[in-house]
């Protein structure tokens, strides 16, 4: 009976030398989350090289591939109206008028001309400073800018060649019919 008794004190210190094990395994394993879930919210360098960065990257290409949609877009459009920021050649005809846009500069090349400016001014000579009123004869070789889309511009008295740049329409003098049309 005394060999029985301890043979049930040995295995009741191995049954709680198992226990014990098994507890302290818990604590030291088992309450461990998985890194980068909820539970632990600390980032390892693998979850931030596998998971984050490639979203970040493909945030970064998404918007760069709008961003480069959209200047693609803006060039075809700048290149479509009336060549944006370059001077270019336009024919007029006797007794044509040449209106001008805000903004848009004109140079007189070949031909007189006279200006027709509105009740708020005529155009500005840049060359020499001054402003043109209406009815006065069109200097050849000045850079003149129309300030307002007001209906300012220029009138042939002879077939002329002008530099433009920006927006402008060209119309019978006697039939204000428009002849052409160019935005900038």
């Amino acid at each position: 009976m005394k060999k029985y008794l301890i043979s049930i004190k040995k295995l009741g210190i191995l049954i709680a030398i198992i226990i014990s094990s098994l507890i302290i395994f818990q604590i030291t394993y088992g309450g461990v989350a998985e890194p980068g879930s909820q539970e632990d919210p600390i980032i390892t360098q693998s979850y931030l090289e596998e998971v984050v960065i490639p979203l970040i990257q493909e945030d970064f290409e998404g918007k760069i591939a709008a961003l480069t949609k959209k200047v693609e877009s803006l060039n075809q459009n700048s290149s479509q109206s009336g060549q944006g920021d370059k001077f270019i050649v336009v024919s007029v005809k006797a007794g044509q008028k040449l209106m001008g846009g805000a903004g848009t500069e004109l140079i007189l090349r070949m031909g007189k001309a006279t200006i027709i400016s509105s009740q708020l001014g005529g155009l500005a000579d840049a060359t020499q400073g001054t402003d043109l009123a209406n009815g006065t004869p069109m200097p050849s070789n000045h850079l003149l800018i129309i300030p307002r889309d007001d209906g300012r511009g220029l009138v042939a008295n002879e077939d002329v060649l002008v530099m433009v740049k920006g927006a402008y329409t060209i119309h019978n003098y006697y039939f204000l019919e428009c002849i052409e049309t160019k935005e900038s």
